[in-house]
């Protein structure tokens, strides 16, 4: 169908929903006075319950998924709730006159009862279902397009010539052996056997050497050895000491100092030994000073 032909079939239904609602309105208006209402709010009682039936079909036409089963509920019960009251409206004559008793809209007391709990709900319903109804159509996300079955060929056949292309340019062409037949423009004799003709021999692709496959040695797990001297240069000059000597050296470094700022890294930094000589010689030191005051 073209533009003008939705156009028009749009046109057609704004006109019969309009048609409608003015037969249903008059129905709903009296249902409303019958309740309670005064005539203002009669007046509007039927945009309340029509009214909200076309947003739930503009929500219905939005939405997808739970949301749009929602606003399907939601559209089905006012229907039938405007279906009930209009019913209602053609079985009470005295509702067109407006002289029915104040809140009376059936002569059994349940049934009146049930349809003046309806009336009088439908606005209620109204605030709160259509709220809803606009916030699923405020948050709702379309989902997006799925690629077309053109587009997926197109896109398919490119990736195809592109594997194409390198492996033509990755792989050598192979030589075919192409026959060519002269056609005989001499007379053609009957009465000869024909010629037959000798096969052409077909190239044969020229062999490809298998690669080898290589041992390779397992690499070894022993520690390698050193190999060649050691350069004077890096082997230390300084004479090796004995504990007795690093113990004179340390308490000489230390001698001024007090007992917490006695520590291994200071030891180690002034008497130039390992970490291990310095804790040595650090608790050696403390042991000294903590029984020197006892003798």
């Amino acid at each position: 169908m073209n533009r003008k032909g939705r156009a028009a079939l749009v046109l057609a239904l704004v006109a019969v929903v309009g048609m409608a609602f003015r037969v249903s309105w008059n129905a709903l208006r009296d249902i409303a006075n019958a309740v309670g209402a005064d005539d203002t709010a009669a007046t509007l009682y039927p945009f309340v319950v029509d009214g909200l039936m076309a947003l739930a079909l503009v929500a219905t036409l939005v939405l997808a998924g739970d949301a749009r089963r929602f606003a399907l509920r939601v559209l089905g019960a006012y229907t039938i709730a405007s279906l009930v009251l209009n019913y209602v409206h053609g079985l009470v004559p005295e509702l067109h006159g407006r002289t029915v008793d104040w809140g009376r809209l059936a002569d059994w007391d349940p049934a009146n009862w049930a349809l003046v709990l309806l009336a009088t709900s439908l606005p209620v319903g109204s605030i709160y279902f259509g709220s809803d109804l606009v916030a699923k159509v405020l948050h709702h996300r379309p989902a997006p397009i799925p690629v077309t079955a053109a587009n997926a060929e197109e896109s398919t056949e490119t990736e195809r010539k592109r594997s194409t292309a390198d492996l033509v340019e990755s792989t050598p062409p192979q030589v075919t052996a192409t026959v060519v037949r002269v056609p005989d423009r001499s007379p053609v004799d009957h009465r000869k056997p024909g010629l037959a003709l000798k096969p052409i021999p077909q190239i044969a692709p020229a062999p490809v050497a298998p690669i080898e496959r290589r041992a390779v040695a397992a690499e070894s797990t022993r520690p390698r050895r050193a190999t060649g001297r050691v350069p004077a240069a890096a082997k230390s000059t300084r004479p090796k000491r004995t504990p007795e000597q690093l113990l004179n050296e340390a308490r000489s470094a230390t001698a001024g100092l007090p007992d917490e700022k006695v520590t291994a890294e200071g030891i180690r930094r002034a008497v130039h030994t390992s970490p291990v000589n310095a804790r040595k010689l650090r608790d050696a030191l403390l042991a000294e000073r903590a029984a020197a005051p006892a003798a």
